[in-house]
């Protein structure tokens, strides 16, 4: 081999080899972020207990289907039955009324009560009865809801 080819190969591998240096390589994609679990759903609010309200009490010696009073009155005969309607609005988990019936000396003739759940407007009724007959006078049924008086019906037998 001449010294002129032999400067050629040189030079042929050379730049070969150079262009092997050179050669670039193909992009690395970037990592994909890492994997975060979703992020947890906001709780939801506990509803808002709205306070039950007493918005009525009628005294009656029948009532619906409904609890509701047929027929509000405040006299009533001795062999009656007497319902007290406690109407209240309002939404709660739990209340309790309860009705304390007196007879004119302040003597109690029955106590009472009942839980109650209410999710809008009720009625919850209260009665009290006596086969052999009131004796006539002037009587008086307090409500209470949750040991808090919440009012007052008198009544009377005749």
């Amino acid at each position: 081999m001449n010294l002129r080819t032999a400067i050629a190969v040189s030079t042929l591998v050379a730049a070969l080899a150079l262009a092997a240096c050179g050669k670039k390589e193909a992009p690395v994609a970037p990592a994909p972020p890492p994997i975060t679990p979703p992020a947890a759903p906001a709780p939801v609010p506990a509803p808002v207990a709205v306070a039950v309200t007493i918005s009525g009490i009628d005294l009656a010696k029948a009532i619906g289907p409904d609890q509701r009073a047929i027929a509000a009155q405040t006299v009533f005969a001795p062999t009656d039955t007497i319902y007290a309607v406690v109407s209240t609005n309002g939404s709660a988990q739990s209340v309790t009324l309860a009705a304390k019936w007196t007879y004119q000396d302040g003597q109690t003739v029955n106590e009472s009560s009942q839980s109650i759940a209410p999710t809008g407007p009720a009625a919850t009724a209260f009665q009290v009865a006596k086969p052999d007959g009131w004796p006539a006078g002037k009587y008086k049924v307090e409500i209470t809801k949750d040991g808090v008086s919440a009012g007052t019906r008198e009544f009377e037998v005749k």
